[in-house]
């Protein structure tokens, strides 16, 4: 095979996980049922796929960069205490996706998918009862924050796997398709 069609084929499968990435953080402005987002897929897909620094920017800039637009379109506060926790969930994905799943099969991917999103269910809904004043400070008003959460952790589970499924799933195809030696039917 021309080893420019190899050269040019490696070159766009190396710029294939940044570019997933940034289409899959875009999700999140198009309208969607709540906590239904990309960004905790983009956090395991960067954290498998890419290397050092830009793994782990991936969602804190998707989500500094949305978070006023969203604020502005919605009527609320951009920055709050929760926002700081949700960001350190998103890295946790990144560490989920660096950790787990270097190596990915389905199995895997579920299993990363599903633990993303129970620490992110646990870890922001906690933050909602201890800074946002909703629920009284009582093991009675943490347990009913944790319930009020219930749907949405429903969509963050619906949302991560069917979003990790797409980011995986077009990579692997991609890698597939454009294997050097596979020719177009």
């Amino acid at each position: 095979m021309d080893g420019r069609i190899i050269e040019r084929r490696t070159r766009f499968l190396g710029k294939l996980p940044a570019g997933l990435t940034a289409l899959a953080v875009l999700g999140r402005l198009v309208p969607h049922p709540p906590n239904f987002a990309p960004v905790g897929a983009a956090g395991l897909y960067a954290g498998s796929r890419m290397r050092g620094r830009e793994r782990w920017l991936v969602p804190l800039l998707a989500m500094a960069a949305t978070d006023p637009l969203l604020a502005l379109w919605y009527g609320f506060p951009p920055f709050t205490p929760i926002t700081l926790v949700v960001y350190a969930s998103l890295c946790i994905y990144v560490w989920l996706g660096k950790r787990f799943l270097s190596t990915c099969s389905p199995r895997r991917l579920v299993l990363a998918s599903l633990s993303g999103s129970f620490q992110f269910y646990v870890l922001t809904n906690f933050a909602v009862w201890a800074f946002a004043g909703t629920y009284p400070a009582t093991w009675s008003g943490l347990a009913a924050c944790y319930l009020a959460a219930i749907p949405f952790f429903g969509w963050t589970v619906a949302g991560d796997l069917v979003y990790s499924g797409v980011l995986f799933g077009v990579e692997a195809c991609a890698r597939r398709c454009l294997k050097p030696g596979l020719q177009p039917a």
